[in-house]
């Protein structure tokens, strides 16, 4: 099944690999005998991801992202191999979807004249009450 990332992105099955391999860590004779953690590989400038999702991912500075442009996921988080495989590529599909997001350009706005003339009069009001509370001289 592809691995879909918006409306018009899907990643196609065959451009994912995907291996088991045996997961690290403490778990006795579990961690020992089965593969359960998954190792991903997806070769971002051969996928057929459009032009912009491959120049964002590549000029991410990510360390999984190789010199290469291999992206190498390892999942190990569970004890079956089927939800660390699905935990890899959601992960996968979450770096894409941020690579795609474009921010909003930043209008510079100015403040309006009642606001510019509010404030004044708050800093006056301020300066007063902080004189008023000064020596009193007899």
């Amino acid at each position: 099944m592809p691995l879909v990332i918006s409306n018009c992105v899907v990643i196609p099955d065959h451009e994912i690999e995907l291996t088991a391999i045996r997961a690290q860590g403490a778990g006795g004779q579990n961690v020992n005998k089965v593969s359960s953690a998954i190792h991903l590989r997806f070769d971002i400038q051969h996928s057929s991801l459009p032009d912009f999702y491959k120049q964002k991912l590549l000029t991410m500075n990510d360390s999984r992202i190789s010199k290469d442009g291999v992206l190498i996921l390892k999942a190990q988080e569970f004890r079956t191999q089927e939800k660390n495989r699905q935990e890899a590529l959601n992960r996968l599909q979450e770096l894409v979807q941020k690579a795609g997001y474009v921010q909003k350009a930043r209008r510079p706005t100015k403040p309006s004249r009642n606001s510019q003339k509010k404030r004044m009069d708050r800093k006056t009001k301020h300066s007063r009450t902080k004189i008023l509370r000064g020596r009193v001289d007899h």
